[in-house]
């Protein structure tokens, strides 16, 4: 029934030039599809206001952006192809991902949200993956944006080569920005033939927590895998929203591979 599809949080982007909020449809449109409720949640980084809405929310989703993460956030100076950072969406997921991971929130991170995470954890970044890793194939595609550009490889038993079916899957691609060190408690469970990791995974199972360098979203209705993503989410969301719906302490997820 509708009443009880879980609730999903997802943090928006900033337009600079006109100080405007604004999401693209498809991570509603996938979220919707694939049973859950998408509530947008605007970039405004004060602690009260995430806890207020996260206290409602029963996962989260950090879609990608056009913008780059701080790499005064890793302990990095920018480099010369640093793109445009947004402070406010940088300050606002650093918010969101502390009191999700207090409260054992499931977690799908998307491209920058990814990245996010990452650096959240104590990672680093590849700030320009086209000056700084000379052998890389092609990681920004351009149109049309759900076209597959390149294979990934899985490590085997993760949970995300159980959501794909296979050791592998062709992915579009649209960044210029990589993992480069890896956070705390997270393990890379994907690479591309060059060597860069496009999936992060808790190390642990005891919450449905990934994230992926590719854009599922954009591909939902034609691609099983992409669908998968979506619909494992949100099964995880609606089981993190039964086991917290006494309103007792919340209760974190453990993750199903098989």
């Amino acid at each position: 029934m509708d009443g009880d599809r879980p609730l999903i949080g997802i943090t928006m982007r900033q337009e600079l030039e006109t100080g405007r909020f604004y999401l693209a449809s498809a991570y509603s449109e996938a979220l919707e599809a694939s049973g859950g409720a998408p509530v947008h949640m605007a970039l405004i980084p004060r602690a009260e206001y995430i806890e207020s809405v996260l206290g409602r929310l029963d996962g989260i989703l950090l879609p990608g952006s056009a913008s780059d993460v701080d790499p005064l956030r890793y302990g990095k100076e920018p480099h010369r192809q640093l793109g445009t950072v947004h402070p406010l969406r940088d300050e606002t997921d650093a918010l969101v991902l502390e009191i999700a991971e207090r409260r054992g929130m499931p977690l799908l991170a998307i491209c920058y949200g990814m990245q996010a995470w990452n650096v959240f954890r104590g990672g680093t970044l590849i700030q320009d993956i086209a000056s700084e890793v000379p052998s890389a194939i092609k990681h920004e595609q351009g149109m049309p944006r759900e076209r597959p550009s390149h294979r990934v490889k899985f490590e085997r038993e993760s949970l995300i080569s159980n959501l794909a079916g296979g050791e592998s899957a062709l992915v579009n691609s649209h960044h210029h920005q990589a993992l480069d060190t890896i956070g705390a408690n997270l393990r890379a469970t994907a690479w591309t033939s060059d060597g860069l990791a496009e999936t992060l995974e808790e190390t642990s199972r005891e919450r449905w927590a990934l994230g992926v360098q590719w854009h599922p979203e954009v591909g939902w209705v034609k691609d099983n895998f992409a669908r998968a993503i979506f619909q494992a989410f949100v099964s995880a969301a609606l089981l993190y929203k039964e086991q917290n719906s006494t309103g007792g302490q919340s209760t974190t997820v453990t993750v199903q591979l098989f």
